[in-house]
C-alpha cells in the first residue's frame, strides 16, 4: 500500500505541485479580488451618508433665507451666494464635483449665518422659534457632514494604498479598480451659539 503512494505521487508530483501552485495563485487573486470590492463599498457607503447630509443641508437652505429674510435685513449678497452654491452642489454630475459643490455650500450657509448675526435685529430672530430650530437642524447637518466626510476621506485613502501597493496594484487595474479623487478642503461650520448673539 505504502509503495503504491508513493507510486502514484511519484508519477503525479509535478502536476500535484502545479495544482498546488495554482491553488496558491487563484486564492491570492481571489483575496485582492475580494478585498477591492469590500473597499470600494465601504467607499461607496462612505459617501452615500455624505450626500445624503449634504441634501438635508440643502432642503434647509430655502426655509433659512425665507426665515430671516422675513425678519431682518440682510445683504443681498449673502442671499445670493449661498443660493448659487446650492444651486451648484443640485447640478454637479460626478462624485468629486458634488463633494468640493457640497463643502463649498456648507461655507456659503457659515457665511450667511454670521452675517445674520452682525445684524442688529439678530435677537429678533432668537426670539424665533422657527428659526431657532432650523439653526438647530443646520448645526446638527453640518456635525454630521463633518464627520462622514471624515469617515468617507479615510476610505478612500485605505483604497488607495489598497490599489497602489505592490503587487495587488498589478491586479487593480486589470479588475478596472483606479485610485479614487477626493476633495480634502477643510469646511467651516456654523457654531452653536449661547445667548444673545455671543459666540461661545
Amino acid at each position: 500500500m505504502a509503495n503504491t503512494n508513493q507510486d502514484f505521487i511519484s508519477k503525479y508530483k509535478w502536476p500535484i505541485i502545479i495544482g498546488v501552485i495554482a491553488l496558491v495563485i487563484f486564492g491570492s487573486v481571489a483575496g485582492m479580488y475580494n478585498n477591492f470590492v469590500r473597499m470600494d463599498q465601504s467607499v461607496n457607503a462612505e459617501w452615500s451618508e455624505v450626500n445624503n447630509q449634504y441634501g438635508r443641508q440643502a432642503e434647509l437652505i430655502p426655509n433659512l433665507v425665507s426665515t430671516v429674510s422675513s425678519a431682518v435685513k440682510i445683504e443681498t449678497k449673502f442671499v445670493t451666494d449661498v443660493t448659487e452654491a446650492r444651486s451648484r452642489w443640485q447640478t454637479s454630475k460626478t462624485t468629486l464635483e458634488k463633494d468640493e459643490s457640497g463643502a463649498q455650500m456648507t461655507n456659503a450657509v457659515t457665511t450667511f449665518v454670521n452675517a445674520v448675526m452682525t445684524t442688529e435685529n439678530y435677537p429678533v430672530l432668537q426670539a424665533n422659534k422657527q428659526y431657532t430650530a432650523l439653526m438647530d437642524e443646520l448645526i446638527g447637518t453640518q456635525n454630521r457632514i463633518a464627520t462622514a466626510r471624515g469617515r468617507y476621506i479615510d476610505a478612500i485613502k485605505i483604497y488607495n494604498i489598497g490599489v497602489k501597493s505592490f503587487p495587488a496594484n498589478v491586479l487593480a487595474g486589470m479588475f478596472g479598480y483606479a485610485e479614487k479623487e477626493y476633495y480634502a478642503s477643510p469646511m467651516v461650520l456654523v457654531t452653536p451659539l449661547i445667548g444673545t448673539g455671543t459666540l461661545p
